[in-house]
């Protein structure tokens, strides 16, 4: 059973952190392909704010490496903990993409509009993206404890 859990958790770890990903990507990019057609000569900042939720991805298959790198598929003793802590991080990186999505596409249409607030935006998307790296952090602080 625990080792059931312990794969559970990596799978999590890594399949939540995507789906927020995809999500968070596909929110802002929805958004840009909107902006494209009021202002496409601005299609840049739209691309480097639609690019940004994809973070929590590298996040998650980050900590699922380390993870699989530190047990080596010998989940038996630790499969409990490894659960908890795949589906925390994956949680928290699902929600912080989806809600940076939403702020990068609120962003991409102000810059659409005429206004100048990629920087602001980089800066308030930069906020969800603090909890998915401490996620990262709390993960990798569980492994070196164990």
């Amino acid at each position: 059973m625990n080792e059931i859990l312990g794969y559970l958790g990596l799978g999590l770890m890594l399949s939540l952190s995507g789906i927020g990903s995809a999500f968070g990507t596909t929110i802002a990019g929805n958004a840009a392909e909107g902006a494209l057609k009021k202002a496409p000569e601005k299609s840049s900042s739209y691309l480097i704010l639609s690019a940004l939720p994809a973070t929590q991805g590298i996040y998650g298959f980050v900590g699922f490496f380390m993870w699989l790198l530190v047990f080596k598929f010998d989940f038996v003793a630790n499969g409990p903990i490894l659960f908890g802590v795949g589906l925390g991080m994956g949680l928290v990186c699902l929600f912080s993409a989806i809600r940076q999505g939403q702020v990068c596409a609120n962003g991409i249409i102000g810059i659409s509009q005429g206004h100048d607030v990629q920087t602001n935006t980089l800066i308030y998307a930069a906020l969800p993206e603090f909890y998915a790296i401490l996620g990262l952090v709390g993960a990798l602080m569980l492994v070196l404890a164990i």
